[in-house]
Protein backbone atom coordinates (compact mmCIF):
# COMPACT_ATOMS: atom_id res chain seq x y z
CA UNK A 1 0.00 0.00 0.00
CA UNK A 2 1.50 3.40 -0.89
CA UNK A 3 3.07 5.56 2.10
CA UNK A 4 0.02 8.35 2.10
CA UNK A 5 -2.85 5.72 1.50
CA UNK A 6 -1.44 3.74 4.28
CA UNK A 7 -1.32 7.20 6.60
CA UNK A 8 -5.36 7.99 5.11
CA UNK A 9 -6.39 4.95 6.51
CA UNK A 10 -4.30 5.46 9.90
CA UNK A 11 -5.72 8.74 10.49
CA UNK A 12 -9.51 7.33 9.46
CA UNK A 13 -9.19 4.67 12.38
CA UNK A 14 -8.07 6.61 14.75
CA UNK A 15 -10.61 9.65 14.14
CA UNK A 16 -13.60 6.83 14.21
CA UNK A 17 -11.85 4.98 17.20
CA UNK A 18 -11.60 8.32 19.02
CA UNK A 19 -15.60 9.14 18.31
CA UNK A 20 -16.30 5.75 20.23
CA UNK A 21 -18.46 5.70 23.49
CA UNK A 22 -15.99 5.20 26.46
CA UNK A 23 -16.72 1.89 28.83
CA UNK A 24 -19.46 1.89 31.40
CA UNK A 25 -18.06 2.19 35.39
CA UNK A 26 -18.30 -1.26 36.22
CA UNK A 27 -15.85 -2.13 33.33
CA UNK A 28 -14.17 0.76 34.49
CA UNK A 29 -14.16 -0.68 37.88
CA UNK A 30 -13.24 -4.23 37.16
CA UNK A 31 -10.35 -3.76 34.16
CA UNK A 32 -8.60 -0.30 36.18
CA UNK A 33 -9.34 -1.05 39.62
CA UNK A 34 -5.60 1.10 40.95
CA UNK A 35 -7.14 3.72 38.31
CA UNK A 36 -4.72 3.06 35.63
CA UNK A 37 -4.70 -0.07 33.20
CA UNK A 38 -1.98 -2.46 34.10
CA UNK A 39 -1.21 -4.75 30.72
CA UNK A 40 1.43 -6.91 30.02
CA UNK A 41 3.26 -7.16 27.12
CA UNK A 42 4.98 -10.28 26.10
CA UNK A 43 8.47 -9.61 24.09
CA UNK A 44 8.88 -13.68 23.50
CA UNK A 45 6.84 -13.33 20.34
CA UNK A 46 7.76 -10.80 17.89
CA UNK A 47 4.61 -10.45 15.98
CA UNK A 48 3.31 -8.99 18.77
CA UNK A 49 5.41 -6.76 20.42
CA UNK A 50 8.99 -5.40 20.77
CA UNK A 51 11.19 -3.23 22.52
CA UNK A 52 11.94 0.09 20.24
CA UNK A 53 15.40 0.00 18.96
CA UNK A 54 15.54 3.62 19.02
CA UNK A 55 13.37 4.58 22.19
CA UNK A 56 13.84 1.20 24.44
CA UNK A 57 9.89 1.55 24.50
CA UNK A 58 7.59 -0.82 23.87
CA UNK A 59 5.87 -1.33 20.54
CA UNK A 60 3.87 -3.30 18.38
CA UNK A 61 -0.04 -4.50 17.74
CA UNK A 62 -0.29 -5.96 21.52
CA UNK A 63 0.64 -2.34 22.62
CA UNK A 64 -1.29 -0.54 20.26
CA UNK A 65 -3.86 -2.86 21.67
CA UNK A 66 -3.38 -1.60 25.01
CA UNK A 67 -3.81 2.13 24.50
CA UNK A 68 -6.69 2.15 22.71
CA UNK A 69 -8.79 0.06 25.94
CA UNK A 70 -7.01 2.80 28.24
CA UNK A 71 -8.02 5.71 25.97
CA UNK A 72 -11.96 4.09 26.16
CA UNK A 73 -11.80 2.91 30.07
CA UNK A 74 -10.24 7.10 30.25
CA UNK A 75 -6.99 6.07 32.28
CA UNK A 76 -3.40 5.98 31.49
CA UNK A 77 -1.97 2.90 30.05
CA UNK A 78 0.91 1.06 32.48
CA UNK A 79 2.72 -1.66 30.55
CA UNK A 80 4.41 -4.19 32.21
CA UNK A 81 6.92 -5.96 30.13
CA UNK A 82 7.93 -9.71 30.04
CA UNK A 83 10.24 -11.62 28.14
CA UNK A 84 8.25 -14.86 27.42
CA UNK A 85 4.87 -16.38 27.42
CA UNK A 86 5.33 -18.44 30.61
CA UNK A 87 5.67 -15.04 32.96
CA UNK A 88 3.22 -13.04 31.40
CA UNK A 89 0.63 -15.72 32.73
CA UNK A 90 2.28 -15.57 35.78
CA UNK A 91 2.29 -11.56 36.28
CA UNK A 92 -2.10 -11.72 35.20
CA UNK A 93 -2.23 -14.92 38.15
CA UNK A 94 -0.16 -12.43 40.67
CA UNK A 95 -2.53 -9.77 39.96
CA UNK A 96 0.78 -7.44 39.10
CA UNK A 97 -1.83 -6.30 35.85
CA UNK A 98 -5.11 -6.10 34.59
CA UNK A 99 -5.23 -7.64 31.38
CA UNK A 100 -2.85 -9.38 28.88
CA UNK A 101 -2.43 -10.65 25.74
CA UNK A 102 -2.14 -14.29 25.73
CA UNK A 103 -2.60 -17.51 23.57
CA UNK A 104 -5.80 -19.41 24.02
CA UNK A 105 -4.99 -22.88 25.19
CA UNK A 106 -7.84 -24.85 28.15
CA UNK A 107 -4.93 -25.33 30.50
CA UNK A 108 -5.06 -21.43 31.17
CA UNK A 109 -8.88 -21.22 30.99
CA UNK A 110 -9.63 -22.07 34.61
CA UNK A 111 -7.98 -18.66 35.64
CA UNK A 112 -8.00 -16.76 32.48
CA UNK A 113 -11.08 -14.85 31.07
CA UNK A 114 -10.33 -14.81 27.58
CA UNK A 115 -11.90 -12.66 24.28
CA UNK A 116 -12.16 -14.03 21.35
CA UNK A 117 -8.85 -14.32 19.38
CA UNK A 118 -7.84 -11.25 17.17
CA UNK A 119 -4.90 -13.01 15.40
CA UNK A 120 -4.16 -16.07 14.18
CA UNK A 121 -0.54 -17.38 13.75
CA UNK A 122 1.15 -20.33 12.84
CA UNK A 123 3.50 -22.68 14.85
CA UNK A 124 6.48 -24.28 12.51
CA UNK A 125 9.34 -27.02 13.22
CA UNK A 126 12.68 -26.24 12.15
CA UNK A 127 15.70 -28.16 11.52
CA UNK A 128 18.97 -28.52 10.12
CA UNK A 129 19.75 -28.56 6.56
CA UNK A 130 21.17 -32.37 7.22
CA UNK A 131 17.82 -33.42 8.90
CA UNK A 132 16.64 -36.58 7.58
CA UNK A 133 12.71 -35.30 8.63
CA UNK A 134 11.02 -33.58 5.83
CA UNK A 135 7.36 -33.43 7.20
CA UNK A 136 5.60 -32.46 10.66
CA UNK A 137 4.16 -36.46 10.83
CA UNK A 138 7.94 -37.39 11.24
CA UNK A 139 8.63 -35.54 14.05
CA UNK A 140 6.93 -37.58 16.92
CA UNK A 141 9.28 -39.89 17.12
CA UNK A 142 11.47 -41.91 19.54
CA UNK A 143 14.78 -40.08 19.73
CA UNK A 144 13.68 -37.49 18.75
CA UNK A 145 14.03 -34.01 20.46
CA UNK A 146 12.06 -30.46 20.57
CA UNK A 147 13.25 -27.61 21.48
CA UNK A 148 10.18 -25.39 22.77
CA UNK A 149 9.97 -22.19 24.74
CA UNK A 150 9.04 -22.97 27.99
CA UNK A 151 5.77 -22.38 29.29
CA UNK A 152 4.55 -21.08 25.80
CA UNK A 153 1.46 -22.09 23.84
CA UNK A 154 3.54 -24.48 21.69
CA UNK A 155 4.88 -26.30 25.04
CA UNK A 156 1.13 -26.27 26.34
CA UNK A 157 0.28 -28.10 23.02
CA UNK A 158 2.94 -30.38 21.79
CA UNK A 159 3.14 -31.86 25.49
CA UNK A 160 -0.46 -32.46 24.70
CA UNK A 161 0.18 -34.37 21.12
CA UNK A 162 3.64 -35.75 21.41
CA UNK A 163 3.86 -38.74 22.21
CA UNK A 164 6.92 -40.38 21.38
CA UNK A 165 9.22 -36.77 20.98
CA UNK A 166 10.79 -35.56 23.76
CA UNK A 167 10.36 -31.98 24.53
CA UNK A 168 13.23 -29.64 25.75
CA UNK A 169 12.42 -26.68 27.26
CA UNK A 170 14.57 -23.13 26.20
CA UNK A 171 13.85 -20.16 28.42
CA UNK A 172 12.03 -18.18 26.26
CA UNK A 173 10.50 -18.67 23.22
CA UNK A 174 12.94 -16.67 21.54
CA UNK A 175 15.94 -18.28 22.85
CA UNK A 176 14.45 -21.37 21.78
CA UNK A 177 17.23 -21.99 18.10
CA UNK A 178 19.90 -20.89 19.57
CA UNK A 179 19.10 -23.43 23.09
CA UNK A 180 18.46 -26.14 19.82
CA UNK A 181 21.81 -25.57 18.26
CA UNK A 182 23.70 -25.39 21.54
CA UNK A 183 21.72 -28.69 23.36
CA UNK A 184 22.53 -30.47 19.63
CA UNK A 185 19.00 -31.18 19.30
CA UNK A 186 16.45 -32.48 16.43
CA UNK A 187 13.85 -29.90 15.83
CA UNK A 188 13.19 -26.56 17.27
CA UNK A 189 9.06 -25.45 17.73
CA UNK A 190 7.69 -21.80 17.83
CA UNK A 191 6.57 -18.94 16.20
CA UNK A 192 6.73 -19.33 12.27
CA UNK A 193 8.12 -16.00 12.01
CA UNK A 194 10.60 -16.21 14.51
CA UNK A 195 12.19 -19.51 13.51
CA UNK A 196 12.36 -17.59 9.93
CA UNK A 197 14.50 -15.41 11.15
CA UNK A 198 16.78 -17.21 13.12
CA UNK A 199 17.50 -19.65 9.78
CA UNK A 200 18.50 -16.39 8.35
CA UNK A 201 20.62 -15.39 10.96
CA UNK A 202 22.28 -18.51 11.53
CA UNK A 203 22.29 -20.75 7.97
CA UNK A 204 22.27 -23.60 7.90
CA UNK A 205 18.42 -24.54 9.61
CA UNK A 206 15.38 -24.94 7.48
CA UNK A 207 11.43 -25.14 8.06
CA UNK A 208 9.34 -27.75 7.71
CA UNK A 209 6.75 -27.56 5.29
CA UNK A 210 3.62 -26.12 5.97
CA UNK A 211 2.54 -25.79 10.31
CA UNK A 212 1.88 -28.19 13.41
CA UNK A 213 -1.02 -26.10 14.49
CA UNK A 214 -2.48 -22.03 15.02
CA UNK A 215 -2.45 -20.27 17.84
CA UNK A 216 -5.36 -18.13 18.22
CA UNK A 217 -3.87 -14.91 20.05
CA UNK A 218 -6.51 -13.40 22.71
CA UNK A 219 -7.02 -10.41 25.12
CA UNK A 220 -7.34 -12.22 28.71
CA UNK A 221 -8.09 -11.19 32.11
CA UNK A 222 -8.44 -12.85 35.49
CA UNK A 223 -11.46 -14.66 35.93
CA UNK A 224 -14.61 -13.24 38.46
CA UNK A 225 -14.56 -10.06 36.91
CA UNK A 226 -17.72 -10.19 34.46
CA UNK A 227 -18.47 -6.55 33.71
CA UNK A 228 -14.93 -5.96 32.27
CA UNK A 229 -14.79 -9.56 30.52
CA UNK A 230 -17.53 -8.73 28.52
CA UNK A 231 -16.57 -5.52 27.94
CA UNK A 232 -12.98 -6.94 26.69
CA UNK A 233 -14.79 -9.43 24.35
CA UNK A 234 -16.69 -6.89 22.81
CA UNK A 235 -14.13 -4.19 22.75
CA UNK A 236 -11.65 -7.37 20.69
CA UNK A 237 -14.29 -7.51 18.27
CA UNK A 238 -14.60 -4.11 17.36
CA UNK A 239 -10.93 -3.91 17.23
CA UNK A 240 -11.04 -6.72 14.38
CA UNK A 241 -14.13 -5.08 12.40
CA UNK A 242 -13.01 -1.67 12.48
CA UNK A 243 -9.48 -2.35 10.82
CA UNK A 244 -7.63 -1.29 14.22
CA UNK A 245 -6.16 -4.58 13.93
CA UNK A 246 -5.37 -4.98 10.53
CA UNK A 247 -4.05 -1.59 10.14
CA UNK A 248 -1.39 -2.23 13.04
CA UNK A 249 -0.58 -5.40 11.59
CA UNK A 250 0.36 -3.59 8.68
CA UNK A 251 2.31 -0.39 10.34
CA UNK A 252 4.26 -2.30 12.22
CA UNK A 253 5.10 -4.74 8.85
CA UNK A 254 4.27 -7.44 10.60
CA UNK A 255 4.07 -10.81 8.37
CA UNK A 256 3.25 -14.47 9.33
CA UNK A 257 -0.37 -13.30 10.89
CA UNK A 258 -3.81 -13.18 9.88
CA UNK A 259 -7.23 -11.32 11.19
CA UNK A 260 -9.16 -13.70 13.33
CA UNK A 261 -12.70 -14.37 12.38
CA UNK A 262 -15.77 -13.03 14.26
CA UNK A 263 -16.74 -14.15 17.48
CA UNK A 264 -14.81 -17.16 19.07
CA UNK A 265 -14.68 -16.02 22.69
CA UNK A 266 -14.05 -19.28 24.49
Amino acid sequence: MPRHALALTASLLLAACASAPMAPPAAVSDLAPTGKLRAVINYGNPILAKKDAATGEPTGVSVDIARELARRLGVEAELVTVTSAGKSVETLAEGRVDVGFFAIDPARAATTAYTGPYVQIEGAYLVKNDSPIRANEEVDREGVRVAVGAKSAYDLYLARNLKKAKIERAPTSPAVVDYFLANKLEVAAGVKQQLEMDAKRLGGLRLLPGRFMVINQAMGMARGKQAGADYLASFIEEMKSSGFVAEALTRHRIEGAGIAPPGGRP
